[in-house]
This record gives structure tokens, C-alpha cells and sequence, in this order.
């Protein structure tokens, strides 16, 4: 079990150990011996900040603390609320792949990370996120549907596939989807999934260790490559060369490629031309925000895999229609109905949930993102939006970036592992240490709490 000296979380207090305790043994009642030991059971008290009410919890691999946070997060929260009332937030964090072996801030580029080896096993991928799973509705269907055809015979015709959605659209869900299907219709053959900050990550190690050639072949011997959230390579000059060559070797093997991003690859701000145009020769397939009838479609479906908590059609439909922001949202606001419904005893209707998810309910009505506030402090410090997520330490760009991570930890409920990724792959100490020193400087510059109070205006307007 980590020890609180492992993260700079500005903890003074103990651990409280008795309460986390209770936490599981409150998780393992209302989840299941099985559920529980296979999925929570891993997870380990790693810090407690009484200042910020918040617990960080941590587990061995990226992909676990992904898992974690999608499925359980509200369930842990609930049950610390029960056991430590001035809780309000739980974090997840990853021990492996850096983001809790330093308190010091660091850059991306320098952090040394083990490479994750490749699997053509379906294990490798989110055993809950199938096509099965997916539900389809007319503002997802052209994805959902290529999707599919790559893992035909005739399938390669749509290669490269590259998919784009805003955060929480189904996106990643989709490439899990597409590797369970690959991998089952292609037996023996190599597929291979990594977020684009992992292809960094890995080829930084690689380099550093001087061993590109393994990395190399491990990246173009893959029969199918997906690569997911190619946005954050903007900016990173060697990583896009590598990235290049690794397209065209896949491609002129005749591999398939499937690639993700957050928005359109014309509005990828910061990628090389070349590189867009490989990711454009095959099929553009967007997935736009769900409209209420997938909202509502999709909420039956998650709904009807928690029989032991009944929830009323009027509770679904309110949810439908109060959440719009994206789909990940919205399972997490019936993951934490289920979780406090389960752990509490109490009926699910709309006093209940309007309880339980008000915070969720006001946030909804008027939702900041992250792209939001880099693009508007971009715009007031005058520098390229690619800027925010590129490696240039220059005080005209490293200023500027800092106070949008500081909006970012003000104005959205993203945790700050999340944040640094969305700033070209940086770790969470170098987020903290950005809203430290940003709160310091406002009590010193009247010129820059001038800048951060119109920021904030202009945001929040």
C-alpha cells in the first residue's frame, strides 16, 4: 500500500485507515464478494487532503485506474461519504505509468516511463465495452457502423478509420469494441491499442534508453493499430515523426488503422499536414452529442444491468433530459443513483435523485471544457492554442498555460491526472504546481488577477 509521502497532495493528516476500512467492507456488501475482489479490492489509500476533502486512492496500472474511475468512482465516493462525512471528491491515480512517483512538477517529454507491452489477446481490452454494449441512435450510427465493417473481410476499405467526438461521446468505446470484434474475427493476428500520450510516453523511453528499434518493430508489426486521442501529439515534433513513419510502415503492410481525436483532423491545431492527410485517406466518421432519445436509450440499457435498484421511467427521463453534456456523464449520474441507492436502502425517485445528483444537475446547465479555456486563454495572451499542449517552456507560453490549468481545476470537475493530459501529456504534479503558483501570483500581480478576472468573466458569461 503506497504511503502518503508519495504524493505531494498537500496532506498533513494520517491516512484515515479505519475509514477506508469501513469503505470496504460496505463495497464488498452492497457490490458482491466476486465484483468486489475483482475489481475494488486492488485499490489502495494512497493520501487524504482535509484542506481539499479529498481522497486520492490508487491502483497498479493506467488501464485499472481508467476502469475504476469510469465504473466505481461514484460508488467509492458514496461510501466515503457515509464514512467520512467532509469528504467530497475521490481520486484515482495510477502507481505504474508516473503520474504518483514524484512530488516534483515535471514535463512529459521527461518523464521515464516502462513501455506497455503489446497483446493480441481480447483480455487486453475493456471487457464492458463491446458492440453489444453500444447503443446506437442516429447521431452515432455512421461511426458505430464503420466501426463494425473494419472487423469484416472487406473491412481494410475503411482503413484509416479515424473517428472524432467531443470528450465522453463513445469514442474509446468504439475502439474497445472494435478490438474485442478484430481480435475474435482475425485469430493469431497482433492488434494493438494505446492512447497517444503512451505512443510519447513509450518512444521518449525508447530514445532515452537508446532501443527505438523494439519500439519500432512493436508499433508496425501490428496488424491492427488503434490509437486513441491523437490530439494530444500536437506540438511534439519527433513524436509526430515517429507517428508518421509508424502510419505509412502499417499501412503499406497492409495493416488496418483506426485512430481517434477530439475534434475533426482539419481543427488539429499543431499536426503535421502529412500526418492528416494518412489519417484521411480512409473514412471520417464523427459521432455528435447524443440527442434525448439516445440519452434515454442508453440510460434503459445501463439501468437494466442494476436489477437490484429499481428506477422509474420518469427518473430515466429525468436524466435525459438534464444531462446533455456527453454520455460518460450521464452513466456516471445513474452509476452514483445505483451506488446511494444501494448503499443508503433508499428508493430511486425524483426527490431522491434530485438529492443526490444536484450538484451534477447544476453543473449541466451551463458546462466549461477544458478546449473551452485553452482556446480563450489563448486568445487573451495572444499565443497558438497548440501552444497549451506543446513542450515550449518559454515564459510567454509557460505562464499562460499555467493559468489555464488553474481556470481548468476552477471551472470543470475534471480530476487533475485528466487535466495534465489534456495539456500535451503532463503529469498531475505539474498541475498542482501550476495552481499553486498561479494563487500566489494573484495575491502579488494586480495586472495578472486582473487577466484571470476577465478570463473568468468571459468564461463563465
Amino acid at each position: 500500500m503506497l504511503g502518503v509521502s508519495v504524493l505531494d497532495m498537500g496532506a498533513s493528516s494520517k491516512l484515515p485507515e479505519a475509514e477506508w476500512q469501513q469503505v470496504r467492507q460496505a463495497l464488498r456488501a452492497s457490490m458482491g464478494v466476486r465484483s468486489f475482489d475483482h475489481w475494488l479490492k486492488p485499490v489502495a489509500l494512497a493520501a487524504y487532503d482535509p484542506d481539499r476533502a479529498l481522497i486520492t486512492l490508487s491502483v497498479n496500472s493506467s488501464f485499472m485506474a481508467g476502469w475504476v474511475k469510469s465504473h466505481h468512482a461514484d460508488r467509492l465516493l458514496a461510501a466515503w461519504k457515509l464514512a467520512l462525512p467532509a469528504v467530497r471528491s475521490v481520486e484515482i491515480i495510477s502507481s505504474s505509468d508516473g503520474m504518483a512517483l514524484s512530488s516534483a512538477p515535471v514535463e512529459a517529454d521527461e518523464v521515464v516511463v516502462a513501455p506497455v507491452e503489446a497483446t493480441s489477446a481480447s483480455s487486453a481490452f475493456d471487457p464492458r465495452q463491446t458492440f453489444q454494449s453500444f447503443v446506437t441512435g442516429t447521431t452515432n450510427a455512421l461511426a458505430a457502423n464503420a466501426a463494425k465493417a473494419l472487423c469484416g473481410e472487406t473491412g481494410n476499405r475503411y482503413s484509416p478509420l479515424f473517428i472524432h467526438a467531443q470528450t465522453g461521446q463513445g469514442k474509446t468505446h468504439l475502439l474497445h469494441a472494435i478490438g474485442h470484434a478484430w481480435v475474435n474475427a482475425h485469430p493469431g493476428r497482433t492488434a494493438l491499442y494505446m492512447s497517444a500520450e503512451r505512443f510519447m510516453l513509450d518512444f521518449v523511453h525508447a530514445m532515452k534508453a537508446r532501443d527505438t528499434l523494439a519500439f519500432k518493430t512493436r508499433m508496425r508489426s501490428a496488424q491492427l493499430l488503434m490509437i486513441d486521442d491523437v490530439q494530444f501529439i500536437a506540438g511534439k515534433e519527433s513524436t509526430q515523426e515517429e507517428f508518421l513513419h509508424t502510419v505509412d510502415e502499417v499501412l503499406r503492410l497492409g495493416g488496418t488503422l483506426v485512430i481517434s481525436a477530439d475534434r475533426p483532423p482539419h481543427l488539429l491545431d499543431g499536426v503535421e499536414g502529412r500526418i492528416l492527410s494518412r489519417l484521411t485517406q480512409g473514412l471520417v466518421a464523427d459521432i455528435k452529442p447524443a440527442d434525448f432519445g439516445l440519452r434515454r436509450a442508453i440510460l434503459g440499457v445501463r439501468a437494466a444491468a442494476h436489477p437490484e435498484v429499481k428506477i422509474g421511467d420518469e427518473v430515466l427521463d429525468l436524466l435525459a433530459g438534464r444531462i446533455q453534456s456527453n454520455i460518460r456523464e450521464l452513466e456516471g449520474a445513474l452509476n452514483r443513483l445505483v451506488a446511494y441507492a444501494s448503499l443508503s436502502g433508499r428508493a430511486v425517485t425524483i426527490d431522491f435523485a434530485d438529492e443526490v445528483l444536484a450538484d451534477m444537475f447544476r453543473a449541466s446547465q451551463r458546462r466549461i471544457t477544458i478546449d473551452e479555456i485553452q482556446k480563450r486563454v489563448s486568445e487573451h495572451f495572444r499565443i497558438r492554442q497548440a501552444e497549451m499542449v506543446s513542450a515550449r517552456r518559454a515564459r510567454e507560453v509557460a505562464r499562460p498555460r499555467q493559468i489555464a490549468m488553474y481556470l481548468a481545476k476552477q471551472l470543470t470537475p475534471r480530476s487533475l491526472p485528466e487535466i495534465g493530459r489534456r495539456f500535451g501529456g503532463r503529469d498531475h504534479t505539474t498541475v498542482i504546481h501550476a495552481v499553486r503558483q498561479i494563487e500566489r501570483l494573484r495575491g502579488l500581480d494586480t495586472d495578472m488577477d486582473n487577466d484571470i478576472r476577465t478570463l473568468l468573466r468571459t468564461l463563465e458569461g
